[in-house]
Order: structure tokens, then C-alpha cells, then sequence
């Protein structure tokens, strides 16, 4: 059995995998540009974020009911519990389906059907974040968190995704005010393709309790220090990295440096399906790719569990706690 963790950067879009995706499609009567489960798979090569993005807004379009975010929550928990997350937080993006015409509570409703009972049905607690696209407007963030409003009762926090560069932090000012006077926990992808400065304002404007990826912040020993000495967690996603060439090698990956300096590193999967691994192929993947010890993997598992947003439930984290302590790497 693999290592007990946590996974905290994860798109639930993004673990759509092509056999889904042809059986969804077919289910709503939505063609899709591609032969077979096959061609779609080779789709999967990305040059860069945007043309991985592209692919990924697109697909979305065989996700219509509830059921099929539903199956969509189901198909990632099967292969998540399988490879040791007992807890997940998950994110969503509602602004990527209302824009073709899927309501937010079809989206919420659809994934808390797996959700809600995933703790009985694959031994994994989680919770729900949903980003905001930070390609798209200031206000139509401040909508969607409106439209969200008959549902905060399932969302833990709120979070920031899609192209970063030239768009800023501090443009969701006001959408991030508003979700923590609404009790929302706060996350934002920062410092992936973004500067490091983006994780500054990330932290000065929006209050963000984790850093999204964050990888870049190596690059600005000040902020690496005070990330250390706030105990601010970056959620990286080492394979995400590779494939949409932010890092050239998994070899060459910051990880083991960010560790040396002190950081709360957690590793995580980002969007599995389309970066090849989910959470235990990455924890697999830096051991063998970067040399990490048993040491070094048991760090990351307690550092996921640390950074998890369980103070709502701090025996669950103190038992997740116990089992990596406890964990024989062999």
C-alpha cells in the first residue's frame, strides 16, 4: 500500500481520462474531433500551458449533468484512494461550465454525489475549492462567487487557475475581500509561469493561506525565507511542471532545494489524466527521478497533512499523521 497523503492541487476537470471522455460524449450525443480513445490520448502532448488549456476547455464540453460530474468524481476517487490519498481537496472551475450553459448547482450537486459519501465509499474525506479562470474578468469572478452563494454549505475555499501571465494577483482583490468575509478559505496558483512577485501579491492582496505550484519563488531568496517563516505551503505538481515545460527535466526540479531550504512542499498531480501520474505515480516519480529518501517521502506525506484545511477536523489530521509516521517504506 502506498504512503498516506493528501492531495491538494487538483483539478477535477483534469482527470478526465479519454475512456470517460468517449463514454460521456456518447452518453450526451457530443461528437468529439477525435477517432478513438486512442487519438484523444495522443492530444495529450502539449507544447505549453495554453495549448494543454486549449485541449482542456474543450473537452469539457462532454461534462452536461449531474451524473456526469458525478461519474467524473467517482472514476479520480477510485484511482486516488488506490494510490494512498485519504484526504483530497479538489477544485472546480464553475466559470468554465457556465459558460456553456451548465449551472453552478449541476456542477456542485453533480460532484457532491460522489463527494458526499466518498469517505464510506473510498475511504477518502474531501473537500471542494472552486477557482476562479484569472483569464477572464474581475467581475465575472465576483458573479460566480454570487451564483455560488446557495452552496457555501459544500465549498471550503476559493482558488485561482488557468494563464497566468498578464494577469496579476492583485486584479481579484475585491472576489478574494468578499470570499473571506463569506468565512472561504483562500488558495491561488502563483509562480508557476508568473513571476515571483505574483506569489508576493498572492499573499499581500489575496491572503492566500497556500501557494498554488509556487516553484518560481526559488528564484527570490526574501520570499523563499518568508514563506519558510510563515509556514505558507507550496502545492507543487512536479509532473505538470515537465510536461508544460515550466521545468525542462523532472531531474532538474526545485523540489529537493525547497526542501533543504525549509519550505512546507506537499507534491500533488494538478491535472493527472493529461500530465501522466496521479499522486502516487508523482510521489514515485521524485523518488526515483530526484533520489528522494524514505525520509524525504514521509516529509512530503506529514507536510500534506499539515497543509490540508482540516481544522474542522483535527482528529482525522492527527490520524493521517499517525499512519505516515507509522508508514514502513521497506
Amino acid at each position: 500500500m502506498p504512503v498516506p497523503k493528501a492531495e491538494l492541487h487538483l483539478h477535477i476537470e483534469g482527470t478526465l481520462e479519454p475512456e470517460l471522455a468517449f463514454a460521456l460524449a456518447a452518453r450526451n450525443g457530443v461528437a468529439l474531433p477525435y477517432a478513438d480513445t486512442e487519438a484523444l490520448r495522443e492530444a495529450y502532448r502539449f507544447q505549453d500551458l495554453q495549448s494543454f488549456l486549449d485541449l482542456y476547455y474543450a473537452l469539457m464540453a462532454v461534462l452536461r449533468t449531474e451524473r456526469d460530474f458525478e461519474d467524473l468524481a467517482d472514476a479520480y476517487l477510485v484511482r486516488a484512494a488506490a494510490q494512498g490519498v485519504r484526504h483530497a481537496e479538489i477544485f472546480f472551475d464553475p466559470q468554465a461550465h457556465l459558460a456553456r450553459g451548465v449551472g453552478m448547482g449541476t456542477v456542485v450537486e453533480g460532484l457532491w454525489r460522489a463527494l458526499g459519501r466518498s469517505v464510506d465509499t473510498h475511504g477518502v474525506s474531501t473537500r471542494l475549492i472552486m477557482c476562479f479562470l484569472r483569464d477572464e474578468s474581475a467581475e465575472s469572478a465576483l458573479a460566480t462567487l454570487d451564483a455560488a452563494k446557495p452552496y457555501l454549505d459544500r465549498i471550503t475555499g476559493v482558488g485561482l487557475d488557468s494563464a497566468e501571465v498578464g494577469h496579476p494577483p492583485v486584479k481579484f482583490r475585491e472576489v478574494y475581500e468578499a470570499a473571506a468575509a463569506l468565512g472561504l478559505r483562500r488558495v491561488a496558483h502563483a509562480g508557476e509561469e508568473g513571476p515571483p512577485e505574483y506569489i508576493t501579491q498572492a499573499l499581500d492582496v489575496l491572503g492566500v493561506e497556500r501557494v498554488d505550484h509556487g516553484l518560481r519563488c526559488v528564484e527570490d531568496p526574501a520570499l523563499v525565507e518568508r514563506l519558510v517563516r510563515e509556514r505558507v505551503p507550496p502545492t507543487l505538481c512536479p509532473l505538470s511542471n515537465v510536461r508544460l515545460r515550466t521545468v525542462d527535466t523532472l531531474a532538474a526540479h526545485p523540489l529537493p532545494a525547497m526542501l533543504d531550504a525549509g519550505l512546507l512542499c506537499t507534491v500533488n498531480s494538478d491535472d493527472p489524466a493529461y500530465f501522466g501520474g496521479y499522486a502516487g505515480d508523482t510521489f514515485d516519480a521524485v523518488r526515483d527521478t530526484l533520489g528522494l529518501g524514505p525520509e524525504r517521502l514521509r516529509e512530503l506525506a506529514r507536510n500534506s497533512f499539515l497543509a490540508a484545511f482540516l481544522e474542522d477536523d483535527e482528529e482525522l489530521r492527527s490520524r493521517c499523521l499517525a499512519e505516515v509516521e507509522a508508514y514502513d517504506f521497506g
